[in-house]
């Protein structure tokens, strides 16, 4: 409970209210049921189709692609450096129990990730006050307490950030927090050619010890705020149909 305190907080700090999801359904490798739309298209991660209203697709039969070597890995987390656009690439982390923070938060508001063009949105966006992006964390503060790191931190969507990737973070947090295993966990963002703001993330998670059957997914999340219409060349925005 005090991971998730820690993660509520930090969304907080943002971009404003976090959604009531403190209690999502979530079980396995399913999102809760409600406006969220989770697509079984066949897809993999080198062929992610353009989005189509659907916020999330599954990849790969929803089974991460983790080598041996990624299960034998000990090193604790790894970041790539930034590509010459300066854009994030692979986050990746073994969590463990040990690794999660006990500490808030702090400030990230230095860190400024390739698109950052902010606007606000009232009436549209579901913060207080209403920005449009977040710093978000590939790999959340409250796995593994990295937090001004810029090889960790893309611009996301309040939508993306606490909407979509957040229901899967929840979930990892819970299982770490009640069991001593471990969780290899990977996010990947994805930039199309030379754009500045990522289309969205891949999301890899997968339980070592019991071989999956505690945490087992392989998502693509969108990265959208409904109602908004994003250049992601540069990461301008407007609101949609104007």
């Amino acid at each position: 409970m005090v991971v998730l305190i820690i993660l509520l907080a930090a969304l907080c700090k943002e971009g404003g209210l976090v959604p009531d999801i403190l209690n999502p359904t979530v079980e396995s490798t399913k999102l809760p049921d409600g406006e969220l739309s989770l697509s079984t298209v066949k897809a993999t991660p080198d062929k992610i189709p353009e989005y189509s209203g659907q916020d999330i697709i599954e990849l790969s039969g929803n089974k991460p692609n983790f080598t041996e070597a990624d299960l034998s890995n000990i090193t604790g987390e790894n970041y790539e450096d930034l590509d010459l656009l300066g854009r994030c690439k692979e986050a990746f982390a073994r969590l463990s129990q040990d690794m999660m923070p006990t500490q808030e938060r702090g400030n990230i508001g230095h860190v400024r990730p390739t698109g950052w063009v902010q606007e606000k949105y009232p009436g549209i966006v579901n913060s207080k006050p209403p920005y449009l992006y977040n710093r978000c964390h590939l790999i959340a503060y409250a796995l593994t307490g990295e937090n001004a790191n810029e090889r960790n931190l893309i611009t996301g969507t309040r939508y993306m950030n606490t909407e979509l990737m957040l229901p899967y973070e929840l979930q990892v947090m819970r299982y770490l927090d009640s069991s001593t295993n471990h969780v290899l966990y990977r996010v990947t963002p994805y930039f199309k050619g030379n754009e500045l703001l990522a289309r969205g993330v891949e999301m890899e998670a997968y339980s070592i010890e019991d071989d999956g059957k505690g945490i087992c997914f392989h998502v693509f999340v969108y990265n959208v705020q409904p109602g908004i219409d994003i250049d992601y060349e540069t990461g301008e925005s407007r609101v949609e149909g104007e």
